[in-house]
């Protein structure tokens, strides 16, 4: 089969590689089951080739579709009763089998998933007469001068095909119809490619007890349904361990599965409706997500699709008891559905009239030793500091009350640093800051930073969270910055995340930094209300 340019620029975002080839015989399932699958496993978000145009006879595979073979990490191959009759089919096969053993070389381990259509694993192993008499037509066709293969092209495809390992794929005689084979074939796919894990740094400190404690609370080996809010000031580490934990469960649930960031902040500056729409197109088909027109009817299409399967969702950073019912719904949720909920006030765990009750758990700051450590890390690259600076750095953990972020952050701000005197007035100002003002101890990281470093963070907390790093840096280039230097400086300081797709993201407590700047310095305009304001000839700048 060969690539069509038009339909490959469509079915792919640009610059992004695939995660999944698809191969099969076109004649036999291209328009029925081929088709499905396709669209199945893109509506759970997977990247999928699909090529859409046989190979002439006498034509060979195309670059385009050689990189889509080694782009991607999941090959399928579709075997069909007229599967091995085609020399291209037969081609993609054994360039996966070559990937595949090359991957196990270099560590990025590539996977063959074999979907036995309407024939069998020993038809595919040429153990019967199905598959291997296909082969000898092809040898026969040899001799036509147009046939671009040679006896050793076929003799690699017997060993392609002999080499498939049937314990590892699909047959459909096994499953009621297509539905229930695709679903499993999906589902297979989202766990392998992990597609609903979440970023979280490795080996966490102090991380182990919370995450078996939340465990312990959704006790997902049962059959009902728990909902666990967990509590806790910002920065604490709430969305850290929902994470987590939503990373070691997700793959329990397969496609039905959804991770809401940012709930407070989302529904102040896109609504609803914006949370919604992404809730419904994590857990059913895209299409049906893009037909939400307000609030109540995201509520009844949200319902009437979580109310007959086990779902496992996290709603963080939630400031309104009634987001959760505008999230969920009101209605029975499915047996073994895990919700799981962060916040900043306890108070909103306690729903009036809500079917379920929320079990809350606090989050609590990290204990001396796990703080004394995190901050090492940041400050020393170690887990304990220097004997020369031990004093100094108990000093500064005693300031920051466990907080993972303000320790982070602090302890970031000095790495590198060998002047003590340095290091004493930095102690003094954290020790003058009250110790609930998280946002004050923030601010003495951003007030040590170069002032193009400043303004730099001030655009990505008023503009650019979410946005791709390209986007402003033309702009700072000509404001006289130097951002590639400024955003290494800010993500070594913990300020912000850059993350691997060069998206922008910074902690919801350095964007409420950010933003109480901008606007006491009355530099930077984000809020719609404000604008529609100026816009008016009626009010004055001096009087906003």
């Amino acid at each position: 089969m060969a690539n069509s340019e038009k339909e490959r620029s469509t079915r792919n975002t640009l610059g992004s590689e695939y995660q999944v080839f698809l191969s099969f015989r076109g004649l036999d399932t291209r328009r029925g089951f081929t088709n499905s699958l396709y669209h199945a496993l893109v509506d759970a978000g997977v990247r999928v080739f699909i090529d859409d145009v046989e190979l002439r006879p006498g034509e060979r595979i195309s670059g385009n579709l050689l990189g889509a073979i080694d782009d991607s990490k999941l090959y399928i191959p579709i075997f069909s009763k007229n599967y091995a009759s085609s020399h291209s089919c037969l081609r993609e096969l054994a360039k996966m089998v070559e990937n595949t053993s090359k991957s196990e070389e270099d560590g990025k381990k590539k996977v063959i998933l074999p979907i036995f259509y309407d024939v069998k694993p020993d038809d595919a192993k040429l153990k019967t007469a199905l598959y291997s008499k296909a082969i000898r037509n092809l040898e026969h066709k040899m001799e036509d001068r147009k046939k671009k293969f040679s006896s050793e092209d076929v003799e690699t495809w017997r060993q392609a095909l002999k080499e498939v390992d049937g314990t590892k794929g699909w047959e459909l005689e096994k499953y009621s119809g297509h539905g229930d084979l695709i679903k499993s074939v999906v589902n297979e796919v989202v766990v392998r490619l992990k597609t609903r894990q979440r970023q979280v740094t490795e080996d966490l400190v102090g991380m182990k007890v919370r995450i078996a404690a939340i465990n312990n609370l959704l006790d997902i080996k049962s059959g009902g349904v728990q909902l666990i809010g967990i509590y806790g000031m910002g920065g604490i580490g709430k969305t850290t361990l929902a994470k987590s934990v939503f990373n070691l469960l997700c793959h329990r649930f397969g496609k039905n599965c959804s991770f809401l960031d940012g709930v407070r902040e989302t529904a102040k500056t896109k609504g609803l409706v914006q949370l919604q729409t992404k809730l419904l197109s994590d857990i059913s088909y895209s299409g049906a997500a893009c037909n939400i027109d307000n609030i109540d009817q995201g509520i009844n299409m949200i319902e009437e699709t979580i109310c007959n399967k086990k779902m496992l969702i996290v709603l963080d950073d939630v400031d309104e008891g009634n987001q959760i019912q505008q999230l969920i719904g009101v209605k029975s949720l499915y047996p073994g559905t895990r919700i799981l909920v962060t916040t900043r006030d306890k108070s909103v765990l306690n729903i009036r009239r809500f079917k379920y009750e929320i079990l809350p758990y606090e989050m609590e700051g990290l204990s001396e030793k796990d703080a004394l450590q995190l901050f090492s890390r940041h400050a020393f690259n170690d887990s304990s500091p220097p004997a020369n600076y031990y004093s100094l750095s108990k000093g500064i953990v005693a300031t920051a009350d466990g907080l993972p972020l303000a320790l982070e952050a602090i302890g970031s701000s000095l790495f590198g640093q060998e002047k003590k005197k340095i290091w004493e007035e930095r102690l003094e100002k954290l020790r003058q800051t009250p110790h609930k003002d998280v946002l004050g101890k923030l601010r003495i990281s951003y007030d040590a930073l170069e002032l193009d470093q400043q303004q730099i963070f001030l655009d990505v907390a008023c503009f650019f969270i979410g946005k791709k790093k390209t986007d402003p840096m033309y702009m700072w280039e000509d404001c006289g910055f130097g951002p590639e230097d400024a955003l290494d400086v800010l993500t070594k300081k913990c300020m912000i995340k850059v993350l691997d797709d060069d998206i922008l993201r910074m902690h919801d407590q350095f964007r409420d930094l950010g933003k109480a700047i901008a606007k006491q310095e009355h530099s930077r305009l984000w809020d719609d209300d404000i604008i529609c304001q100026l816009r008016s000839t009626k009010v004055k700048y001096d009087e906003i």
